[in-house]
């Protein structure tokens, strides 16, 4: 019998493997149907859809390795990198699909948004306010307008897979929608700023750098507390607070 292991787990949702096979278990269904949907319409490798059955989906694993992950050390050499840029641009360059996603709030959302995130990560003492306005003070640059791309919304260098300087799969699209295209390359870079070289060469266009850094901050910020409350560290090496503390 295939050993079960616990990928992720919080009080949101969960996914296991059990051999080739991933079972993701969610509490919204409207983000299970945003992930089958965005993997059918997306232009690069995705999970096959096994079977699904309300709250699980069941999803094949794919071939090759991450690059890393958040707070560990990176690998691949930088071809891989590149081709996991010129991944994500082929996915920006695609049809929109038919709704917003994690990357495509609005600039009034997101600045009330993080207006209140940086009130409370100082009221509540997790970070000197000297740090957090600093970071408020560099995240405003991403709080510009932008023409909307298919962004996958969490594209997390865990959720990249490769095999030499392929890219064999992306996963976990429940975020995905309609967003900014500089969120997602700011996520996959996020605390691997060294590759962001690598990144922008097979993405093949000029991007904003002060925005990328701002996206660095802003989604740091943003995601602190919430990362604490769900039984996650981001004061661990290479984690959030680290990177918000580089930008300072």
């Amino acid at each position: 019998m295939d050993e079960v292991k616990v990928v992720v787990a919080h009080s949101e949702r969960a996914t296991l493997r059990v051999g080739d096979v991933f079972l993701k278990v969610d509490a919204d269904q409207a983000r299970i149907d945003v992930e089958v949907e965005a993997m059918s319409l997306a232009p690069v490798p995705t999970p096959k859809v096994l079977w699904r059955k309300p709250p699980v989906l069941a999803i094949a694993a794919v071939p090759g390795t991450t690059l890393g992950r958040l707070g560990g050390p990176s690998t691949g050499a930088s071809a891989a990198w590149a081709a996991a840029g010129a991944a994500v641009r082929k996915l920006h360059d695609a049809p929109l699909p038919p709704r917003p996603g994690r990357a495509g709030r609005s600039i009034a959302t997101l600045a009330a948004e993080l207006d209140n995130e940086c009130e409370l990560l100082v009221t509540s003492g997790l970070l000197t306010a000297d740090l957090v306005t600093r970071n408020r003070r560099v995240a405003e640059a991403a709080l510009r307008p932008w023409t909307p791309a298919f962004t996958h919304g969490d594209l997390q260098i865990a959720h990249v897979f490769v095999d030499g300087d392929e890219v064999t799969g992306i996963i976990d699209w429940s975020e995905a929608g309609q967003g900014d295209a500089l969120y997602d390359l700011a996520t996959f870079t996020l605390g691997h700023e060294e590759h962001l070289e690598d990144v922008l060469a097979g993405y093949g266009t000029d991007v904003d750098l002060d925005v990328i850094q701002a996206w660095w901050s802003l989604r740091s910020l943003l995601a602190v507390r919430w990362l604490i409350e769900h039984g996650f560290d981001p004061f661990a090496p290479g984690c959030e607070v680290d990177v918000l503390r580089s930008r300072a």
